[in-house]
């Protein structure tokens, strides 16, 4: 297998660790960031140069510019650009700040955007790449206590819906991961907002009890889950979604069909919405 080269967000932990271990001990390259350099200080001393690593805030929009062309100078050409940094903000909608809110925003929605963006010329130039969005079950689900976090995620995969499309002429491809709950460190990275007592007795407080309590299953293996989103790479065309996970292929399929359902029950109302046919349908 040729050698590759990778840019990854959020190599310190989790998936972005887990890609970037798996990518070197093969003989890849890996151009990654984080805010934490010195928890990658063992991969550094153990790969060399088939490391590059950068200091990156992703709400730093320069930042984000100024890491992605680095990255690119430095190897020269970048295969697969993985937009995994993020986190989850956790607390009902009317619990949270506006700070929180904001931050929330412009690290996941914001960032991974941006990281994008300034991907695309370079792939272009190139003649061409994969992009891996990290999203999640809950970018097509959503449960009480994660608005926020449902919002950068929905709103990232309807990003790359659109850009897919613009981009493809090019030869630039890609795939969104939608991981299910993974034993890895999100759980502990939860930035949670100050409780309202009247939550208590609703799906909210629920949620946040099972969360507490490690209530609620964790099925999927990040080894697994990480090793699926590299071969996914060597699939062509590039699939549009990576569901991964029991929980994400159940969770998902009900959620469709039941929207199937709800849309074909409206199917009247929907037509009727049209202009008369006797009337000009001319813009």
């Amino acid at each position: 297998m040729a050698q590759q080269t990778w840019f990854i967000t959020g190599v310190n932990s989790g998936f972005g660790r887990l890609l970037s271990e798996k990518l070197l001990e093969r003989g890849d390259r890996v151009a990654g960031t984080t805010r934490k350099l010195d928890q990658l200080d063992d991969l550094k001393a153990k790969y060399g140069e088939q490391l590059w690593l950068a200091y990156l805030d992703l709400t730093d929009t320069p930042g984000v510019r100024r890491s992605v062309n680095d990255a690119f100078a430095h190897f020269g050409r970048i295969d697969v650009v993985v937009n995994n940094a993020g986190y989850g903000l956790f607390g009902a909608a009317e619990e949270l700040t506006d700070q929180q809110i904001r931050h929330q925003i412009e690290t996941n929605i914001i960032g991974s955007i941006q990281v994008i963006r300034a991907a695309l010329p370079h792939l272009r130039t190139q003649g061409g790449g994969r992009i891996l969005q990290v999203s999640s079950t809950g970018g097509q689900v959503a449960f009480p206590n994660f608005s926020l976090y449902h919002t950068t995620k929905w709103g990232i995969e309807g990003f790359v819906e659109a850009v897919a499309q613009e981009v493809a002429p090019f030869n630039i491809e890609f795939t969104i991961v939608e991981p299910g709950a993974t034993k890895t460190n999100f759980v502990s990275g939860l930035v949670s907002a100050p409780t309202m007592g009247i939550y208590e007795n609703t799906p909210a407080g629920d949620v946040r009890r099972a969360v507490a309590t490690h209530a609620f299953p964790i099925p999927g293996d990040a080894n697994k889950v990480t090793q699926a989103m590299i071969d996914s790479v060597d699939r062509r065309p590039a699939p549009r979604r990576l569901a991964l996970g029991s929980d994400t292929y159940t969770l998902v399929r009900a959620a469709w069909l039941e929207r199937l359902a709800a849309l074909d029950a409206q199917k009247d109302i929907a037509l009727a919405a049209d202009v008369d046919p006797l009337e000009s349908r001319s813009f």
